[in-house]
């Protein structure tokens, strides 16, 4: 009994750590003013950590599988000290920062992410939604706790890259002394096991998962890489709008907890919730442009629903395909969110630099909601005939 509890915790501590990549932004105008690096070259490193992340958790999940939590978790500590301390050496070095916080560090986080929440389901296997909401809401923590440490220190006067190398130390020693209690349970949960071969993943099952997390992010991702003039564009102050982000960030921690306990409540049924609702509140803040108070609410149930793409989809993969079956999956899976980052933002500025608004981006990702909402809800019967 207390080792699940340590586990969690573990878990949490892992997650929140990791989830401080978000909060790379704080770092840009240092890197910027002091080292003469782009935005661009800023914003290469940080795209190219994310893509790391989600292709290093295809390798991870499948040592995960092999060498259990506490190695495969252990290597992504160690590459995360590492890529940091890498980059407090490189003297502003745009290569060298792309090598230690792009790769190093992006990797870490890909092998370090996927662990508590294998291990998390695999202790509380009757609330497996919530437990994943609590660990993935660490990880929206993470940026939010990272970026108040960092504007601290750094305001005070302390070198950007300094701060690096105190987090290889600290957030590091932290990393590795958690993963090192990592452990599954004795007993076997007994759950069904279907296996991850070819007829797996083009299964239908398996292609919503995908679709869901792909459109649910795409979406998501575009609001949060173009919400501050996506406000601006709807007629309101600069102050209003770096309220919207924070009020969006909160709603994002509040729904990962909350949507892993409608999980657990309503299983499957959650996937056309979360992306149908998503499309009509993105609706309203599209339509709704007289009220900043109805924009802020409107903000934060955005980043609400936004939140449970990272719960919904990982306790839905376990519960129908195993748990045996999730570390391998599940990191496939993600890859969805990888496309997502990449098309997203970039895909929502390049409308709105064509067209002069933001408009043509929200209703596209407006409709590609209402679709992904409906097939997801004609399919539930594939869903839940296990």
């Amino acid at each position: 009994m207390k080792n699940k509890w340590v586990n969690l915790i573990a878990g949490i501590i892992i997650q929140t750590i990791l989830g401080g990549i978000y909060a790379w932004s704080i770092f840009v105008p240092h890197l910027i003013n002091n080292y003469g690096l782009s935005k661009g070259q800023c914003g290469t490193i940080f795209g190219v950590s994310i893509a790391v992340f989600t292709l290093a958790m295809i390798w991870a999940g499948r040592i995960l599988s092999r060498r259990g939590p506490r190695f495969t978790a252990s290597i992504g500590a160690v590459l995360f000290l590492v890529g940091y301390l890498i980059a407090s050496f490189s003297g502003g070095s745009f290569i060298i920062l792309l090598v230690g916080i792009g790769l190093f560090a992006g990797a870490g986080i890909g092998f370090g992410y996927v662990c508590p929440l294998s291990v998390g389901m695999q202790w509380f296997p009757k609330h497996k939604g919530f437990i994943t909401g609590v660990a993935v809401a660490g990880f929206g923590g993470g940026a939010i706790i990272l970026s108040s440490v960092a504007s601290h220190f750094l305001n005070a006067g302390m070198n950007v890259l300094t701060f690096f190398r105190w987090i290889a130390i600290i957030p590091g020693a932290l990393l590795i002394l958690s993963s090192s209690v990592l452990a599954v349970p004795s007993s076997e949960s007994g759950e069904k096991e279907l296996g991850t071969d070819k007829s797996t993943l083009f299964s239908k099952p398996f292609l919503i998962h995908v679709f869901g997390i792909f459109v649910g992010t795409f979406a998501g991702l575009l609001i949060i890489g173009n919400l501050s003039p996506i406000t601006i564009d709807s007629g309101f102050s600069k102050k209003i709008a770096a309220t919207t982000i924070s009020i969006f960030a909160v709603g994002n921690a509040v729904g990962r907890v909350t949507w892993g306990y409608l999980f657990d409540k309503f299983n499957y049924k959650t996937i056309p919730l979360s992306l149908g609702g998503f499309a009509v509140f993105l609706l309203l803040l599209k339509l709704i442009t007289s009220s900043s108070i109805l924009f802020l609410v409107f903000a934060a149930f955005l980043g609400f629903h936004f939140g449970g793409n990272f719960v919904i989809y990982a306790s839905s993969i376990s519960r129908y395909f195993g748990m045996d079956a999730f570390p391998r999956l599940y990191p496939i899976c993600f890859l969805g969110y990888g496309l997502a980052g990449i098309t997203g933002p970039a895909i929502g500025g390049f409308l709105a630099d064509s067209t002069g608004s933001y408009d043509l981006a929200l209703y596209l990702s407006i409709g590609m909601l209402a679709i992904a909402g409906l097939v997801t809800a004609f399919k539930l019967n594939v869903l839940n005939k296990n």
